[in-house]
């Protein structure tokens, strides 16, 4: 997010180089905005031997993600992706392992992706963020070329060397 005007003090900011780096900063007090990335929280979600993947309102039909939302103040990461899936899904989640942290840039984002499991007979109960969900056969599961798509290729790279 970008800031036009300064949040200590209301004065218009100016870009400047600033730690080899352009930012927007004060010419009035001492701020600087550094535009880092945000925490972003994804899970695989287990079902048995298959993944859900699910579509956000406002992506195209053919788009289907991994389920995934902004970490909160004061929680966990587990205790976030925990959230995310009862939120958007209506079922509750083991965590079974970190599967890695990705840089998406394109979102300024960083992606902290989990290994998820739900019971195989959970019923799922699309929350308001969601279009749809659909089930993949873990065997016909494929990465995508970017946002989570590094988490996917990262965790069945793994899930088929054991």
């Amino acid at each position: 997010m970008s800031h036009d005007y300064c949040p200590a003090c209301a004065t218009a900011l100016e870009d400047r180089e600033i730690e080899g780096n352009s930012r927007r900063a004060c010419p009035a007090c001492d701020f600087i905005h550094y535009d880092n990335p945000l925490p972003v929280i994804a899970a695989i979600v287990e079902r048995g031997e298959e993944v859900v993947l699910v579509r956000n309102v406002g992506w195209p039909d053919t788009w289907y993600g991994l389920v995934s939302g902004f970490l909160e103040k004061g929680e966990s990461p587990e205790e976030g992706i925990v959230r995310e899936i009862e939120e958007e899904l209506g079922v509750t989640a083991e965590v079974v392992s970190l599967v890695g942290a990705y840089g998406f840039a394109q979102m300024n984002q960083v992606i902290i992706a989990y290994h998820t499991r739900i019971a195989e007979d959970a019923e799922l109960v699309l929350g308001d963020e969601l279009a749809d969900s659909k089930l993949v056969a873990t065997a016909k599961l494929k990465p995508w070329p970017f946002g989570t798509g590094a988490a996917v290729r990262d965790w069945l790279a793994a899930y088929r060397d054991a």
